[in-house]
Protein backbone atom coordinates (compact mmCIF):
# COMPACT_ATOMS: atom_id res chain seq x y z
CA UNK A 1 0.00 0.00 0.00
CA UNK A 2 1.31 3.30 -0.69
CA UNK A 3 2.01 5.49 2.47
CA UNK A 4 -0.74 7.92 1.52
CA UNK A 5 -4.36 6.32 1.81
CA UNK A 6 -6.32 9.07 -0.24
CA UNK A 7 -5.70 9.16 -4.13
CA UNK A 8 -7.10 11.45 -6.93
CA UNK A 9 -7.04 10.37 -10.22
CA UNK A 10 -7.14 12.16 -13.76
CA UNK A 11 -7.48 10.74 -16.98
CA UNK A 12 -5.98 12.26 -20.43
CA UNK A 13 -4.15 14.39 -17.40
CA UNK A 14 -0.71 14.90 -20.06
CA UNK A 15 -1.80 18.29 -21.70
CA UNK A 16 -4.70 20.92 -22.03
CA UNK A 17 -7.66 20.62 -19.08
CA UNK A 18 -6.07 17.91 -17.77
CA UNK A 19 -2.75 18.62 -16.95
CA UNK A 20 -4.50 22.12 -15.32
CA UNK A 21 -6.57 19.80 -13.13
CA UNK A 22 -3.81 17.32 -12.39
CA UNK A 23 -1.64 20.25 -10.98
CA UNK A 24 -4.05 22.01 -9.18
CA UNK A 25 -5.03 18.83 -7.22
CA UNK A 26 -1.86 18.24 -6.90
CA UNK A 27 -1.42 21.56 -5.00
CA UNK A 28 -4.92 21.27 -3.30
CA UNK A 29 -5.73 17.76 -2.61
CA UNK A 30 -4.58 15.57 0.71
CA UNK A 31 -3.09 12.78 -0.67
CA UNK A 32 -1.77 11.23 -4.34
CA UNK A 33 -2.64 12.16 -7.87
CA UNK A 34 -2.63 9.93 -10.50
CA UNK A 35 -1.60 11.64 -13.84
CA UNK A 36 -3.00 9.20 -16.37
CA UNK A 37 -2.03 9.35 -20.05
CA UNK A 38 -2.44 7.23 -23.37
CA UNK A 39 0.90 7.66 -24.38
CA UNK A 40 3.39 6.90 -21.20
CA UNK A 41 6.04 8.52 -22.85
CA UNK A 42 4.04 11.91 -23.10
CA UNK A 43 2.15 10.89 -19.82
CA UNK A 44 5.62 10.53 -17.81
CA UNK A 45 7.02 13.96 -19.76
CA UNK A 46 3.78 15.88 -18.19
CA UNK A 47 4.88 14.37 -14.50
CA UNK A 48 8.08 15.45 -14.97
CA UNK A 49 7.17 18.86 -15.88
CA UNK A 50 4.94 19.24 -12.78
CA UNK A 51 7.96 17.71 -10.84
CA UNK A 52 9.88 20.81 -12.07
CA UNK A 53 7.26 23.07 -10.59
CA UNK A 54 8.08 21.46 -7.06
CA UNK A 55 4.93 18.60 -7.13
CA UNK A 56 4.74 14.86 -7.14
CA UNK A 57 2.08 13.64 -8.93
CA UNK A 58 2.26 9.60 -10.02
CA UNK A 59 1.71 8.30 -13.21
CA UNK A 60 -0.22 5.31 -14.90
CA UNK A 61 -0.46 4.28 -18.22
CA UNK A 62 -4.79 4.21 -19.56
CA UNK A 63 -6.41 4.21 -22.59
CA UNK A 64 -10.17 5.02 -22.27
CA UNK A 65 -10.60 2.51 -25.57
CA UNK A 66 -8.82 -0.42 -24.33
CA UNK A 67 -10.64 -2.39 -21.58
CA UNK A 68 -7.14 -4.24 -20.64
CA UNK A 69 -5.69 -0.87 -19.71
CA UNK A 70 -8.92 0.52 -17.83
CA UNK A 71 -8.45 -3.16 -15.46
CA UNK A 72 -5.55 -2.76 -15.03
CA UNK A 73 -4.97 0.57 -13.86
CA UNK A 74 -8.10 -0.42 -11.14
CA UNK A 75 -5.65 -3.29 -9.87
CA UNK A 76 -3.10 -0.66 -9.17
CA UNK A 77 -5.90 1.34 -7.32
CA UNK A 78 -7.14 -1.72 -5.06
CA UNK A 79 -3.71 -2.95 -4.85
CA UNK A 80 -2.48 0.64 -3.50
CA UNK A 81 -5.28 2.25 -2.04
CA UNK A 82 -8.07 -0.13 -1.68
CA UNK A 83 -9.76 2.32 -3.58
CA UNK A 84 -10.39 5.48 -5.00
CA UNK A 85 -11.22 9.00 -3.44
CA UNK A 86 -11.56 11.21 -6.29
CA UNK A 87 -11.83 10.50 -10.15
CA UNK A 88 -11.88 13.21 -12.73
CA UNK A 89 -13.09 11.65 -16.72
CA UNK A 90 -11.48 14.06 -18.54
CA UNK A 91 -9.85 12.44 -21.61
CA UNK A 92 -11.45 13.18 -24.68
CA UNK A 93 -11.66 13.91 -28.12
CA UNK A 94 -12.64 16.44 -31.00
CA UNK A 95 -12.52 16.47 -34.73
CA UNK A 96 -11.44 20.03 -35.88
CA UNK A 97 -14.40 22.08 -37.93
CA UNK A 98 -13.28 21.50 -41.29
CA UNK A 99 -11.59 17.97 -41.00
CA UNK A 100 -12.55 16.07 -44.28
CA UNK A 101 -13.36 12.97 -42.29
CA UNK A 102 -16.88 11.63 -43.27
CA UNK A 103 -19.34 12.49 -40.78
CA UNK A 104 -20.37 9.29 -40.01
CA UNK A 105 -16.81 7.90 -39.27
CA UNK A 106 -16.28 11.48 -37.11
CA UNK A 107 -19.10 9.71 -35.32
CA UNK A 108 -18.34 6.61 -35.22
CA UNK A 109 -14.63 7.98 -33.54
CA UNK A 110 -16.06 10.33 -31.46
CA UNK A 111 -18.67 8.24 -29.51
CA UNK A 112 -16.20 5.37 -29.16
CA UNK A 113 -13.77 7.47 -26.87
CA UNK A 114 -16.35 10.34 -25.23
CA UNK A 115 -18.89 8.35 -24.53
CA UNK A 116 -18.12 4.54 -24.73
CA UNK A 117 -14.59 4.73 -23.23
CA UNK A 118 -15.93 7.03 -20.11
CA UNK A 119 -18.56 4.51 -19.64
CA UNK A 120 -16.17 1.76 -18.97
CA UNK A 121 -13.60 3.45 -17.03
CA UNK A 122 -16.85 4.37 -14.70
CA UNK A 123 -18.27 0.78 -14.81
CA UNK A 124 -14.66 -0.43 -13.99
CA UNK A 125 -13.52 2.55 -11.49
CA UNK A 126 -17.23 3.25 -9.67
CA UNK A 127 -17.04 0.41 -7.38
CA UNK A 128 -13.64 1.91 -6.44
CA UNK A 129 -15.03 5.09 -5.17
CA UNK A 130 -14.47 5.25 -1.02
CA UNK A 131 -16.86 6.89 1.00
CA UNK A 132 -17.09 10.91 0.53
CA UNK A 133 -15.82 10.36 -2.80
CA UNK A 134 -15.70 12.39 -6.07
CA UNK A 135 -16.86 11.98 -9.15
CA UNK A 136 -16.26 14.60 -12.01
CA UNK A 137 -17.30 14.17 -15.55
CA UNK A 138 -15.97 16.67 -18.03
CA UNK A 139 -18.69 17.03 -20.34
CA UNK A 140 -19.61 20.04 -22.41
CA UNK A 141 -21.96 23.63 -22.92
CA UNK A 142 -22.43 21.47 -26.37
CA UNK A 143 -23.99 19.20 -24.66
CA UNK A 144 -27.11 21.75 -23.84
CA UNK A 145 -27.06 22.98 -26.94
CA UNK A 146 -26.67 20.01 -29.13
CA UNK A 147 -30.05 18.97 -26.20
CA UNK A 148 -32.10 22.16 -27.41
CA UNK A 149 -31.49 20.61 -31.44
CA UNK A 150 -32.50 17.06 -30.54
CA UNK A 151 -36.49 16.40 -31.53
CA UNK A 152 -38.79 16.50 -29.13
CA UNK A 153 -38.80 13.25 -28.49
CA UNK A 154 -35.13 13.00 -27.97
CA UNK A 155 -35.05 15.81 -26.02
CA UNK A 156 -37.83 13.47 -23.72
CA UNK A 157 -35.68 10.44 -23.67
CA UNK A 158 -32.63 12.27 -22.88
CA UNK A 159 -34.10 14.69 -20.27
CA UNK A 160 -36.08 11.29 -18.34
CA UNK A 161 -35.57 10.24 -14.69
CA UNK A 162 -36.18 7.20 -15.14
CA UNK A 163 -34.41 6.42 -18.73
CA UNK A 164 -31.32 3.52 -17.89
CA UNK A 165 -27.79 3.40 -18.94
CA UNK A 166 -28.91 0.20 -21.34
CA UNK A 167 -31.15 2.66 -22.99
CA UNK A 168 -28.70 5.44 -23.26
CA UNK A 169 -26.66 2.91 -24.90
CA UNK A 170 -29.00 2.39 -26.98
CA UNK A 171 -29.14 5.74 -28.21
CA UNK A 172 -26.09 6.49 -28.89
CA UNK A 173 -25.41 3.45 -30.85
CA UNK A 174 -28.56 4.64 -33.28
CA UNK A 175 -26.97 8.04 -33.53
CA UNK A 176 -23.70 6.45 -35.16
CA UNK A 177 -25.97 3.89 -36.77
CA UNK A 178 -27.79 6.88 -38.33
CA UNK A 179 -25.16 8.73 -39.77
CA UNK A 180 -23.58 5.69 -41.00
CA UNK A 181 -27.03 5.59 -43.29
CA UNK A 182 -27.38 8.98 -43.91
CA UNK A 183 -30.54 9.92 -41.99
CA UNK A 184 -29.40 11.23 -38.87
CA UNK A 185 -30.98 14.63 -39.41
CA UNK A 186 -34.03 12.82 -40.55
CA UNK A 187 -34.46 10.61 -37.26
CA UNK A 188 -34.08 14.08 -35.11
CA UNK A 189 -30.28 14.52 -34.45
CA UNK A 190 -28.21 17.33 -34.51
CA UNK A 191 -25.48 17.69 -36.85
CA UNK A 192 -22.71 17.21 -33.64
CA UNK A 193 -20.95 14.34 -33.41
CA UNK A 194 -19.06 15.86 -30.29
CA UNK A 195 -22.21 17.07 -29.04
CA UNK A 196 -24.09 14.23 -29.32
CA UNK A 197 -21.11 12.48 -27.58
CA UNK A 198 -21.48 15.02 -24.70
CA UNK A 199 -25.15 14.28 -23.98
CA UNK A 200 -24.11 11.07 -23.78
CA UNK A 201 -21.89 11.85 -21.00
CA UNK A 202 -23.95 14.27 -19.40
CA UNK A 203 -26.94 11.84 -19.11
CA UNK A 204 -24.73 8.86 -17.99
CA UNK A 205 -23.81 11.06 -15.13
CA UNK A 206 -27.35 11.51 -13.84
CA UNK A 207 -27.49 7.95 -14.34
CA UNK A 208 -24.60 6.57 -12.60
CA UNK A 209 -25.60 9.42 -9.59
CA UNK A 210 -28.88 8.17 -9.55
CA UNK A 211 -27.86 4.63 -9.08
CA UNK A 212 -25.62 5.74 -5.98
CA UNK A 213 -28.15 7.90 -4.39
CA UNK A 214 -30.24 4.29 -4.72
CA UNK A 215 -27.40 1.89 -3.51
CA UNK A 216 -25.05 3.78 -2.08
CA UNK A 217 -26.39 6.55 -0.25
CA UNK A 218 -25.03 6.55 3.33
CA UNK A 219 -21.33 6.69 1.11
CA UNK A 220 -22.39 10.37 0.47
CA UNK A 221 -20.49 10.13 -3.10
CA UNK A 222 -21.12 13.26 -4.96
CA UNK A 223 -21.09 12.67 -8.82
CA UNK A 224 -21.70 15.61 -11.24
CA UNK A 225 -20.90 16.23 -15.11
CA UNK A 226 -19.34 19.91 -15.86
CA UNK A 227 -18.47 22.19 -18.44
CA UNK A 228 -15.21 23.75 -17.99
CA UNK A 229 -16.01 26.48 -20.71
CA UNK A 230 -14.18 27.82 -24.14
CA UNK A 231 -10.33 26.92 -23.47
CA UNK A 232 -7.12 27.49 -25.34
CA UNK A 233 -6.42 23.89 -25.75
CA UNK A 234 -5.45 21.72 -28.93
CA UNK A 235 -8.55 20.75 -28.85
CA UNK A 236 -10.49 23.95 -29.42
CA UNK A 237 -7.85 26.33 -30.70
CA UNK A 238 -6.12 29.16 -29.66
CA UNK A 239 -9.20 31.97 -29.87
CA UNK A 240 -10.67 30.48 -26.93
CA UNK A 241 -11.57 32.42 -24.16
CA UNK A 242 -9.98 31.01 -21.34
CA UNK A 243 -6.48 29.46 -19.99
CA UNK A 244 -6.58 26.02 -19.30
CA UNK A 245 -5.98 26.94 -15.31
CA UNK A 246 -9.51 28.51 -15.88
CA UNK A 247 -10.93 25.26 -17.56
CA UNK A 248 -9.79 23.78 -14.51
CA UNK A 249 -11.47 25.42 -12.17
CA UNK A 250 -14.98 24.02 -12.33
CA UNK A 251 -13.75 20.72 -12.43
CA UNK A 252 -11.49 20.91 -9.30
CA UNK A 253 -14.09 22.68 -7.49
CA UNK A 254 -16.51 19.55 -8.08
CA UNK A 255 -13.49 17.11 -7.32
CA UNK A 256 -12.62 18.86 -3.86
CA UNK A 257 -16.43 19.52 -2.86
CA UNK A 258 -15.89 19.22 1.28
CA UNK A 259 -16.86 15.60 3.10
CA UNK A 260 -20.34 16.88 4.81
CA UNK A 261 -21.60 18.62 1.08
CA UNK A 262 -25.38 17.46 0.23
CA UNK A 263 -24.89 17.82 -3.24
CA UNK A 264 -24.78 18.78 -5.81
CA UNK A 265 -25.37 15.52 -7.11
CA UNK A 266 -26.04 14.41 -10.56
CA UNK A 267 -25.79 17.66 -12.02
CA UNK A 268 -24.32 19.80 -15.05
CA UNK A 269 -22.19 22.25 -13.23
CA UNK A 270 -21.08 25.59 -15.25
CA UNK A 271 -19.25 27.97 -13.72
CA UNK A 272 -19.43 26.50 -10.32
CA UNK A 273 -23.42 26.87 -10.77
CA UNK A 274 -25.64 24.54 -11.52
CA UNK A 275 -27.08 24.72 -14.50
CA UNK A 276 -31.00 23.53 -15.70
CA UNK A 277 -30.82 20.08 -18.17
Amino acid sequence: MSSSSRVALVTGGNKGIGFAITRDLCRQFSGDVVLTARDAARGRAAVQQLQAEGLSPRFHQLDINDLQSIRALRDFLRKEYGGLDVLVNNAGIAFKVNDPTPFHIQAEVTMKTNFFGTRDVCTELLPLMKPQGRVVNVSSMQSLRALKNCSPELQQKFRSDTISEEELVGLMNKFVEDTRNGVHQKEGWPNTAYGVTKIGVTVLSRIHARNLSAHRSGDKILLNACCPGWVRTDMAGPKATKSPEEGAETPVFLALLPSDADGPHGQFVMEKKVEPW
